[in-house]
């Protein structure tokens, strides 16, 4: 038998996998996307992948072992592996000619389509005009951006853009995500604003903290609004961006929710007439799948600039293709799309699994409404959703189950659209795309 030291690739075998599974929770890290394990390993995002579905190449397979405190690398191994001569874990298929049936690998490798697109990125698709709009407003004194989407849209990924456009302008920029606000913090208005300016004055690295300020008997809005005026925007000599990410983890809390977002549109009108105000522009960003018991007319949501992100076009998924030095018949293009829409993160993730030749065009597509398919957490999340509200789920069910577009009720039909599930076609709405149409059919 070759001496594992001499093969090129090298596999897990299952009780190895369970093994470094292990040590990887006790190191409290992700499975595939923690940012320190591939680091600490020196391997890609994407080899860290692949280490759990199949052979990599071994130093690789060492490194990552390494990384969680494994030094008998060989125990993990699976020894009656065979085929290892193609190390195929680290180095960049080949492209070819594309065959009559399914489209090649790429020449380069993009990232996991999961999560925001680094700003550095060549994987980011513009959606024109839309970058050019934000980029132009948030130069304006007092601007409110308001960008909002379903889920997996990429609404951080044009925030951070937005942001890296204002810092080149030498703006001062801070941005604050809600979701790693506690639920204790988020369920109580005192305790978010004191949150809220404490993260403020970490990111300013101020001497002043909201504590030394704070007093009970003027109430949390006006604490917050006064250390935010005192404190920040009276001190700079340059406008400010307050970037908030996953505002709507507060939809769900609305004795919290409309002081909180009325606080900030009050913001939004006092520059208009209060000097200082006039540097702070607002960039807010949520999902529209929920907006749980929000007052829409007591909110910074009817005011600024509405931004919402709409699916990528055949011309935009092309682009992306030709990120990956992909050449793809039309028809590909077409087959895919007519089953996942131009939905930004079911595209991509498409490309990254046909890519990497996991998994054949038509095969993918063929398990795509399926519990087999790459869309399962996908469509399993939406299905929660749904059965959680038995009226919206017989909505869905009807339009899903019927061929022609169907005519339900206003504001069910308003719901299901936020949620990403349907399109409108005048008083009517159908499934947005076959993947949809074909999951819920039989499963609501």
């Amino acid at each position: 038998m070759l001496n594992l030291a001499d093969r090129r690739s090298v596999k897990a075998s299952t009780a190895g996998l369970k093994r470094v599974d292990l040590a990887r929770r006790r190191m409290g890290w992700s499975k595939t996307r923690s940012k320190v394990w591939w680091l600490e390993a020196n391997v890609s995002q994407a080899t860290l992948r692949r280490f759990w579905k199949q052979p990599i190449s071994l130093d690789a397979f060492i490194a990552i072992c390494n990384a969680v405190g494994i030094k008998d690398w060989q125990s993990v191994v699976e020894t009656e592996y065979s085929d290892l001569e193609d190390a195929t874990e680290d180095r960049l298929p080949t492209l070819t000619g594309p065959s009559p049936e399914e489209p090649s690998p790429p020449a380069i490798l993009g990232e996991y389509p999961e999560g925001p697109v680094p700003v550095a990125s060549d994987f980011y698709v513009d959606r024109a005009p839309i970058e050019a709009r934000c980029y132009d407003a948030i130069l304006r004194p007092g601007a409110l951006i308001r960008i909002k989407s379903p889920r997996q849209m990429g609404k951080t990924s044009l925030l951070y853009r937005i942001c890296d456009r204002a810092e080149q302008q030498q703006y001062q920029v801070v941005r604050l995500n809600l979701s790693k606000a506690d639920a204790s913090v988020l369920g109580d208005l005192d305790r978010l604003l004191r949150w809220f300016c404490a993260g403020i004055s970490l990111e300013l690295k101020l001497e002043m903290q909201p504590k030394d300020l704070w007093d009970a008997d003027r109430g949390s809005i006006v604490n917050c609004t006064t250390y935010v005026q005192s404190q920040v925007l009276e001190p700079l000599q340059m406008p400010f961006v307050l970037a908030l990410d996953e505002v709507d983890w507060l939809f769900n809390v609305p004795e919290v929710s409309q002081g909180f977002f009325s606080m900030l549109r009050s913001w939004h009108e006092e520059a208009k007439t209060i000097e200082a105000w006039e540097k702070l522009r607002l960039l807010v960003v949520h999902s529209t799948e929920d907006y749980g018991r929000l007052d829409l007319n007591q909110s910074p949501f009817n005011v600024g600039l509405p931004v919402e992100l709409p699916e990528f076009s055949p011309q935009q998924v092309e682009n992306l293709l030709k990120r990956y030095h992909l050449d793809w018949h039309q028809n590909w293009v077409q087959r895919l799309m007519a089953t996942v829409g131009g939905h930004p993160f079911l595209v991509r993730l498409a490309i990254d699994e046909l890519s990497w030749q996991r998994v054949t065009l038509t095969q993918l597509l063929q398990d795509a409404p399926t519990n087999a398919g790459i869309y399962t957490d996908h469509l399993q999340r939406h299905l929660k959703k749904l059965k959680e509200r038995p009226d919206l789920a017989q909505a869905m069910h009807q339009v899903a189950s019927q061929p022609e577009p169907q005519q339900i009720d206003t504001m069910l039909a308003y719901k299901l659209y936020s949620m990403g599930l349907v399109k409108k076609l005048g008083d009517r709405v159908s499934p947005r795309c076959r993947l949809y149409q074909e999951y819920f059919q039989t499963r609501l």
